[in-house]
């Protein structure tokens, strides 16, 4: 196939890093990251790297290792932590890296058929550096990690090739097969977030091998809950698309809180650990690092290598055993009473709508795209009022929301809009309207539970309600509608940031 530059949408606009190293390997000396050549046809026209401790048996595992954009394999493997991990619990690492000249920003292609479909392009290149690893040093299981680009690569590799992996983990990546062109890639997928059934979301991957009828992968999903370049929806995505391809449901058999972070495990029939999310609270993109020397701890800061005081790639090599140890959830141990989950605003369900002060002929507003959602009285008298949408399947099956508490970013303003009357929510368990999509009766339609919570005059960063406790239905929409409690008698409004930059965080409890 040709090769062009493409880049990976948004991080375009983000660019550090870069590096590599050379050499092929030599057995007898330290342990490096070497270069290797010579592994196949290579139709994606990338490079092989590899890290193979010193004195490793044959026959132990293989970690394939994919950095994100703007990276390098020689960025991304002891900054990760994976060559301890390699070293301490006897592995191999393959790193494969881009270049260049296929894409500006070192991205892989995740979202050209041509690159992530099975035995083609890229995906192919790096089966046939796994298929020289295997040779060379009798890997009998193989496992595949990346972040970013390379976290979507990864589910890529998992779907295609589900007779070759048997885990992976995905940092901040997508779902398989989730856009098929840049501008789907950078909208629909990134900025947007996709939201499919988990039936969906499974038959991309069925579809990826037809013939095979084998388990799935196991598959660990991290994320940050104040990514700005992957949308964090694509977390619960992501966790929809592995429990239906491995048939596991979407209902947790573990809901804990792990070093500060909600952890949720869901189990097959047999009580086997297949699918892990992790939300990383308030963490940007990027892989989560704990620099220092303690038992669990790992890595590097720096540009997407993100100090949050956990290690993933330490718990990811763990959920596959690579420790010797196992991943079963206990079948004795109850799930924990309490937990909390952090959700992003739905921006394919969100909006305002502006109407006269008595609700008369009202109307959807439309700058949402450009400014973000308004409050307030705006320019041409009209009273505006905003509608925030939350997917709620994130929350385990049968829990209890205990509190909540809506966080919002400001965007612009003009005015006072606070001077004359408080910024009020109301609730709607379900959608305003006759569906979640914003339209001119949302104005006034009637809520669950109207005024529940409040929020604090502000004119920059970001503000945080009072606590409420909406009645939500796990699986269930929940949306909220912002609105000032008093028509206002003057111009004065702000506009709201969308989508991560307005979360909202439920704590429950599990009966």
């Amino acid at each position: 196939m040709t090769r062009t530059g493409k880049g990976w949408p948004a991080l375009a606009l983000l660019s550090l890093l870069a590096g590599l190293l050379a050499l092929l390997p030599g057995r007898a000396q330290a342990a490096t990251l070497t270069q290797v050549t010579g592994f196949g046809s290579n139709p994606g026209a990338l490079r092989m790297y590899r890290y193979v401790p010193d004195g490793l048996p044959s026959g132990r595992p293989l970690v394939v290792a994919l950095h994100g954009c703007t990276q390098s394999a020689a960025a991304y493997d002891d900054a990760t932590g994976w060559t301890r991990w390699a070293r301490q619990w006897g592995f191999a690492l393959l790193l494969p890296e881009q270049t260049s000249a296929n894409n500006p920003n070192s991205c892989f292609d995740w979202y050209t058929p041509g690159d992530f479909s099975r035995d083609q392009g890229e995906a192919l290149s790096i089966r046939q550096m796994v298929d020289r690893m295997v040779s060379d040093y009798g890997s009998t299981s193989v496992y595949a990690t990346g972040l970013s680009a390379g976290g979507a690569m990864t589910a890529a590799l998992l779907a295609d090739y589900p007779d070759v992996f048997a885990g992976g983990a995905v940092v901040a990546g997508l779902p398989y097969h989730c856009a098929t062109t840049v501008v789907e890639a950078s909208t629909t997928c990134m900025t947007t977030g996709r939201s499919q059934t988990p039936a969906q979301w499974g038959d991309l991957v069925r579809g990826a091998d037809p013939g095979w009828t084998g388990p799935y992968p196991k598959v660990s999903i991290w994320q940050g809950s104040s990514d700005s370049v992957v949308n964090p929806a694509n977390l619960t995505e992501l966790m929809k698309q592995w429990t239906d391809a491995d048939g596991t449901g979407q209902t947790p058999a573990v809901s804990e809180t792990v070093a500060g972070y909600p952890h949720q495990v869901y189990a097959d029939a047999n009580g086997q650990a297949r699918v892990e999310t992790w939300s990383i609270t308030g963490m940007d993109h990027g892989q989560p690092v704990d620099p220092g020397s303690g038992a669990a701890q790992c890595g590097t800061a720096g540009a997407y290598l993100l100090d949050v005081n956990i290690c993933a790639s330490y718990w990811i090599a763990k959920f596959w055993g690579l420790d010797g140890s196992s991943t079963t959830p206990p079948p004795t141990t109850p799930p924990p009473a309490t937990g909390s989950v952090t959700l992003a605003d739905d921006t394919a369900h969100d909006g305002y709508v502006k109407a006269a002060a008595d609700g008369s002929s009202p109307s959807v507003g439309t700058l949402a795209d450009y400014l973000g959602l308004a409050v307030g009285r705006g320019a041409d008298g009209l009273q505006n009022r905003a509608l925030l949408s939350f997917d709620t399947s994130a929350l385990p099956a049968g829990a209890v929301v205990t509190a909540a508490r809506l966080t919002v970013g400001w965007a612009s303003g003009s005015g006072n809009p606070f001077g004359a009357a408080h910024l009020v929510v109301d609730t709607r368990t379900g959608c305003f309207g006759t569906t979640c999509a914003t339209a001119p009766e949302d104005w006034q339609a009637a809520p669950t539970t109207p005024a529940t919570a409040t929020l604090a005059p502000f004119t920059s960063g970001t503000r945080t309600s009072t606590d409420f406790t909406p009645a939500v239905t796990p699986g269930t929409p929940l949306q909220l509608r912002l609105r000032f409690d008093q028509p206002l008698p003057t111009t004065a409004y702000l506009f709201l940031q969308r989508g991560t930059h307005a979360t909202l965080t439920l704590d429950y409890r599990l009966p």
